[in-house]
C-alpha cells in the first residue's frame, strides 16, 4: 500500500468511525471504486488510531471510571463511574462475542457492495426517523443498566458494512430517549473496549516495517480527535439529520456504480 492510499484511508477512517455513517463500508468502497487493493488487517491498524484518539479525548474520563469500577469491586464504594465502568464492561460482551464469531462470514460473504449500499439506506432511513420522532430527556449520566447493556447488544448488528457500530448505538440510545450528545458519548466510550480487543488480536499480523502503516495510523488518530470534538459540540443543537441523509445519497451513489460496472 502506497503512503498516500494509507494518508486516504487514515483520514476517511478518523471521519467515518466517530460518526454513524459505517467506517467498515467506506474502507472497502474507497479502495473498490479507485480500483486500490484490499485493505485487509490495516482495517483493524486504522481502528486502532481512533481507539487512540477516544482514550487521549476521554482520558480523563477513563481514568475516573477505572478508579470508579474498581473501588466498587473491591470496596464497594457506590458512584456514578463506578457503575458506568461496569455498564460498559457488560454492554460489551454481547457485541464483541458475536462480533468474533461473525468476523470472517462477514468479511467473506457480506463485503459485497449491494448490501453494504442497502444497509446504509436502510439505516440512514431508520437513523432520520428514530431521531426526528425521539424525545431527549436522558442525561449521560443518568443512563441504566437496561440502556447501557441493550445498546451494546445493538453492537451486533454491525458485523454487517455499512450498518455502522456508532450509528446503530446511536440510533438505538436515541431510541430510548437519551440526549444525542449522551448517545455519541456512550457510543465513543463503548467503542473502546472492542477495539482494544480486535487490535490485540491482530496486532501480530500489523506491518511495522512500512511507513504507510504509521501515515494511516497518525492520520486517523488526528482526524479522529477532530471529529469527536466537533460531534459533541454540534449534538448539543444539531440532529443526525445530515448524517442520515449522507448514509442515503453514498448509498443510492454506490448502487448506480455497481449496476454500471455489471
Amino acid at each position: 500500500m502506497s503512503i498516500f492510499q494509507a494518508l486516504v484511508l487514515g483520514i476517511v477512517q478518523g471521519l467515518t468511525e466517530l460518526l454513524p455513517i459505517s467506517s467498515s463500508a467506506h474502507l472497502f468502497l474507497i479502495p473498490w471504486v479507485f480500483n486500490w487493493p484490499p485493505i485487509g488487517d490495516f482495517d483493524v491498524a486504522l481502528h486502532f488510531g481512533t481507539l487512540l484518539a477516544i482514550g487521549l479525548f476521554f482520558f480523563k474520563d477513563w481514568i475516573e471510571l477505572i478508579k470508579g469500577g474498581y473501588k466498587k469491586a473491591i470496596k464497594k464504594e457506590d458512584s456514578f463511574e463506578g457503575k458506568m465502568f461496569w455498564y460498559i464492561v457488560l454492554a460489551t460482551i454481547p457485541g464483541g462475542a458475536i462480533g468474533f464469531l461473525l468476523d470472517h462470514f462477514a468479511e467473506d460473504i457480506l463485503t459485497n457492495q449491494f448490501i453494504i449500499a442497502t444497509a446504509l439506506i436502510v439505516m440512514g432511513i431508520v437513523l432520520y426517523i428514530v431521531d426526528k420522532k425521539a424525545k431527549s430527556e436522558i442525561d449521560y449520566k443518568d443512563m441504566n443498566l437496561k440502556q447501557t447493556f441493550l445498546i451494546g447488544l445493538s453492537q451486533a448488528l454491525a458485523f454487517i458494512p455499512g450498518v455502522s457500530r456508532s450509528g446503530i448505538t446511536m440510533t438505538t440510545a436515541r431510541a430510548m430517549g437519551i440526549k444525542r450528545e449522551s448517545a455519541a458519548k456512550y457510543s465513543f466510550m463503548l467503542s473502546a473496549p472492542i477495539v482494544l480487543a480486535a487490535t490485540l488480536y491482530k496486532i501480530k499480523d500489523f506491518a511495522f516495517g512500512e511507513l504507510s502503516f504509521y501515515i494511516g495510523v497518525l492520520a486517523s488518530f488526528i482526524v479522529g480527535i477532530v471529529v469527536i470534538k466537533f460531534l459533541l459540540q454540534y449534538l448539543q443543537k444539531g440532529s443526525f439529520k445530515v448524517f442520515a441523509l449522507y448514509r442515503v445519497v453514498i448509498g443510492i451513489i454506490v448502487l448506480i456504480i455497481a449496476f454500471t460496472r455489471i
